[in-house]
């Protein structure tokens, strides 16, 4: 006869928690893939009026599911780290078992790949292109020291899907923008692999933090200029905020400061679209602000 430590333990297997599913999709980062997608379609020209009420939804949704796939088999492929540093994830913890995680995560980015490829074939073949790309990066992150470009294609390649979907489709201003988050990225995802690696810390890479004010400083002129300015400033201000938590703190807390970072991707996407409309930009804040909030509930590393 089971006792009820047994029961728990089968239970958490094949029913997980709510909790233990949002841990593991890391869903508090969810509003900066949003705003990728939205500033990516806007750059891309925005909307196709004819097909806007289901467009919008369907990237959303195609791209909310390849986010969640990703995370449940960045676990999946971590299982033998995680048993050694990060006992508290939930797999090792007992909370759900790794062939749930595999089959979910599996299942997720079959999902939102069939999602973006109903928006069309160029949409369609970026959106394989991704899926490759983040089976990639949750494979071999652990092994390789270049692992932060993967993870910065994995965005960028995202912000190619998200501009396939406007009325003028790819342009250059999306690619420009998407390299700009791209190095942003990889300058993030260097000080978060330094969270399990308590290595040495170099200045140089957070350099790449400051690559999508550099490129809104360069590209805007005239009347756009002065909102970009705005932007960058507030930008600015909050990498310089986040980095303190690792640089300039007497105790280093890298998780603060990756946690904050990625809260900044959505100030990265509307530096991007600094021309934006008013109540455009205001979704944006909205955003920002719910990837705090998340944050204080869900991990977002």
């Amino acid at each position: 006869m089971l006792d009820a430590a047994n029961c728990n333990l089968l239970t958490s297997h094949w029913m997980p928690s709510l909790r233990t599913l949002l841990v593991l999709g890391r869903t508090s980062n969810l509003p900066t893939v949003w705003s990728n997608c939205l500033a990516a379609w806007w750059l891309g020209g925005g909307p196709h009026w004819s097909y806007l009420p289901f467009l919008l939804p369907l990237l959303l949704l195609g791209s909310t599911l390849l986010y969640l796939g990703g995370m449940f088999l960045n676990d999946a492929f971590d299982t033998d780290f995680d048993t050694q540093f990060r006992r508290e994830r939930p797999i090792p913890s007992g909370a759900i078992s790794a062939a749930a995680v595999w089959r979910i995560g599996l299942s997720l980015l079959g999902a939102g790949a069939l999602c973006l490829i109903l928006l069309g074939k160029t949409t369609g073949i970026l959106a394989v292109l991704l899926v490759l790309c983040i089976l990639a990066y949750d494979a071999v992150h652990k092994l390789i020291t270049v692992s932060p470009l993967l993870m910065a294609g994995c965005r960028f390649l995202l912000y190619l899907v998200a501009a396939s979907t406007g009325s003028r489709g790819v342009t250059g201003w999306a690619i420009w923008c998407g390299f700009a988050l791209a190095a942003y990225i990889v300058g993030l995802s260097y000080i978060a692999r330094k969270e399990s690696n308590r290595g040495a810390l170099r200045y140089w890479p957070c350099l790449f933090l400051a690559a999508p004010i550099i490129l809104a400083l360069v590209m805007n002129t005239n009347g756009y200029l002065k909102p970009a300015l705005l932007i960058a400033v507030v930008l600015g201000l909050w990498i310089a905020r986040c980095l303190r938590f690792t640089f300039s703190s007497t105790e280093r807390n890298i998780g603060r400061t990756v946690s904050g970072l990625l809260a900044g991707i959505v100030w990265v996407d509307l530096l991007a679209v600094a021309d934006c409309p008013r109540n455009f930009a205001v979704v944006f804040l909205a955003l920002f602000l719910s990837a705090l909030l998340f944050q204080r509930y869900i991990p977002a590393t």
